[in-house]
C-alpha cells in the first residue's frame, strides 16, 4: 500500500482524514470491485484460474525476487511515471525521484510478502471468514497503523524535503505528530484497504503479492492525485 505526508491545515486531522475517505468512496469502489471480481472469477471462471495459477506457479519459482520486482514495478515505476506526466503532479516528482519510488516498493514488496508469508502461518491460507478477518485486522491496525503508515509518511516526507531530514525530523519531535500526520492517512486508507485486503486474503497466497501490486498501482496513483489537489487548494 501507499502514503503521502499530510499538509498543514486549520482542519482536525480526523476531519482531513474522513474528508479524503469520502473523496475516495467512488474511486475506491471501482477498484475494490474489481478486486472483489478477479476473486469471484478465481474461485468459479476456470480460464481465469487456469491463468492465475500459472502467475501463482512463477510467482513461487521466483520467490522474494517476485515480490520486490512486482512492487517496485506496479507500486513504484508505473504510478511514478505517470505522476511525472501528468501535469498537476509533474513538478513534485521530477526524474530523480525514479530511484526513491523503485527502491522503496522493493523493499515494501520483500515487506508485505513477509506479512502475507507470516499470517499464513499463524492463520491459515483459506478463503473463509474466519482465516480473512483475522488478517485483514493485523494487518489494517498493527502491521499498518504501527508501522507501514508511519515509516511511509516518514520517508515520503524526507523525499518532499528534498531527502534532507532537517524538516522532517523537527516535525516528528513536534506535539502529537500520529495524530497530525498519520491518522489522516489512516483514516484514508482504510476507506480502500479494508476492502481491499480482505479480496486479496481471499486467494491464495501466491497469488496475494501479485494481486496487492495490481491494486497498489491504481492506489499510489489516486492518492498521489489526491494530495496534490490538496497542496493546490
Amino acid at each position: 500500500m501507499s502514503v503521502s505526508a499530510t499538509h498543514l491545515s486549520p482542519e482536525p486531522p480526523w476531519r482531513i482524514g474522513l474528508d479524503s475517505a469520502r473523496r475516495l468512496v467512488l474511486p475506491g469502489l471501482v477498484l475494490v470491485s474489481a478486486a472483489a471480481a478477479l476473486v469471484t472469477s478465481y474461485y468459479h471462471v476456470e480460464p481465469v484460474r487456469a491463468a492465475l495459477g500459472r502467475v501463482a506457479a512463477f510467482r513461487l519459482e521466483c520467490g522474494w525476487w517476485f515480490s520486490a520486482a512486482a512492487q517496485a514495478t506496479f507500486g513504484g515505476l508505473i504510478p511514478f511515471l505517470y505522476l511525472h506526466l501528468h501535469p498537476a503532479t509533474r513538478a513534485a516528482h521530477p526524474a530523480r525521484h525514479a530511484v526513491f519510488f523503485v527502491a522503496f516498493w522493493a523493499y515494501k514488496g520483500i515487506e508485505v510478502d513477509a506479512l502475507y508469508r507470516l499470517q499464513a502461518a499463524v492463520f491459515g491460507d483459506s478463503p473463509a471468514l474466519s482465516c480473512v478477518l483475522p488478517k485483514m485486522l493485523v494487518d489494517q491496525l498493527l502491521y499498518n497503523g504501527l508501522w507501514a503508515a508511519p515509516l511511509a509518511v516518514l520517508i515520503y516526507a524526507w523525499k518532499d524535503a528534498g531527502f534532507r531530514w532537517t524538516e522532517p525530523r523537527a516535525d516528528l519531535g513536534a506535539p502529537r505528530w500520529y495524530y497530525r500526520r498519520v491518522l489522516p492517512v489512516m483514516i484514508a486508507v482504510w476507506a480502500v484497504w479494508v476492502p481491499g485486503v480482505c479480496c486479496i486474503y481471499a486467494l491464495p497466497l501466491p497469488l496475494q503479492i501479485p494481486v496487492n501490486s495490481l491494486v497498489n498501482c491504481f492506489w499510489v496513483i489516486l492518492f498521489s492525485l489526491m494530495t496534490a489537489r490538496d497542496r493546490a487548494a
